[in-house]
């Protein structure tokens, strides 16, 4: 296969066009001065009066969905190993169904031969690994470097569930196409490393050009609730709160599993006075993210069709990621799959 340089067009500028049509209602850009978003009721189950301390979080489901995201070691190894033997047989019978790209890369490379190969990244525990201290999750210079050369043939994307220019100053590679806060915030790489037609583009930086951001309307309610996290979580050793613009994320990592309850708890309180704001779980973390119809999966759908490469029918889309949150992103992927076969 021979390799030619990435010369892929920018993405659309969301500010005039929106290629994947979204709804004038989500829209912060094509709506009215004022204009709210529809609301079609909060996705957590509110109970109409508190029956208990911790009565109305456990019976949400929140507490479940907590354990559930974020198993320890020893239950990974006791649910691998149930009713199979061991953990090893356990895994092995796992493997089977889902083989592990690294053991067959040769496979994947002989169907990537003739191919428009796109390649999308999640950032925590892909590119870095996953740490206690979130501003620590540093990527290796061999990474760094793996991924810039990688992008210098394919139109090379990260997609985080961090804010978008906290993802680029841990990368700090400019020829990249970035979508922060799960999607919600994305840009393309200066135009003038691509075409040349905007001399200024390069010193106005990877945040100045390209951008879409579908949820800008929410930024004052996200800035809002993420103060009442900090405030309400501050007294929890371990617990903290961090800035994802779009989105507010709860750390429970460092917090000893007695007090996941506590977290939980108080972020359900919180969340309850806002129904135009969801929650959702990582691994080991809560986040708060408005209710409208986009993730990483959409982000993938945006990207493909502003790079053209939605229709083509040698297109090879590959995703890299570690967690639930990436799951959206790799149910696209399958259906762009099932298409081509």
């Amino acid at each position: 296969m021979e390799l030619k340089p990435n010369l892929t067009p920018v993405l659309t500028d969301a500010l005039t066009r929106s290629r994947l049509g979204v709804p004038s209602g989500l829209s912060p850009y094509s709506s009215p001065k004022g204009a709210t978003f529809p609301h079609h009721g909060p996705l957590l189950a509110i109970p109409r009066k508190k029956t208990g301390i911790l009565d109305d979080f456990r019976s949400s489901g929140c507490l479940d969905a907590m354990n559930s995201s974020s198993p320890t070691h020893n239950k990974v190894s006791k649910d691998l190993s149930h009713g199979v033997g061991s953990p090893d047989a356990a895994y092995s019978t796992w493997l089977l169904k889902f083989p592990s790209a690294l053991t067959s890369f040769d496979q994947i490379s002989n169907c990537a031969k003739g191919k428009r190969i796109a390649l999308f990244l999640d950032y925590d525990g892909t590119l870095s690994p996953i740490v206690d201290n979130p501003d620590c999750a540093f990527m290796s210079d061999n990474m760094r470097a793996a991924v810039k050369k990688v992008a210098e043939y394919f139109p090379t994307a990260i997609i985080s569930g961090r804010r978008r220019d906290k993802v680029y100053e841990f990368v700090g590679l400019s020829d990249l196409y970035y979508a922060g806060s799960h999607g919600m915030d994305i840009i393309g790489p200066p135009r003038q490393s691509i075409s040349g037609d905007h001399p200024d583009s390069e010193k106005q930086g990877v945040g100045e050009l390209n951008l879409f951001q579908p949820a800008a309307e929410f930024l004052p309610m996200i800035d809002e609730v993420l103060g009442l996290l900090k405030e309400c979580t501050k007294d929890i050793e371990g617990a903290t709160v961090e800035n994802n613009k779009f989105c507010a994320s709860v750390h429970y990592r460092n917090v000893d599993k007695e007090s996941w309850p506590i977290v939980g708890q108080r972020v359900y309180d919180v969340m309850k006075q806002y129904p135009r704001l969801r929650l959702t779980h990582g691994r080991k973390v809560l986040e708060v993210r408005p209710v409208i119809d986009w993730d990483k999966g959409k982000a993938v759908t945006f990207l493909l069709e502003s790079l053209g490469l939605d229709n083509c029918d040698d297109l090879l889309a590959i995703y890299v990621g570690d967690d639930r949150t990436d799951e959206d992103a790799f149910k696209v992927i399958i259906i762009i799959i099932n298409r081509l076969l």
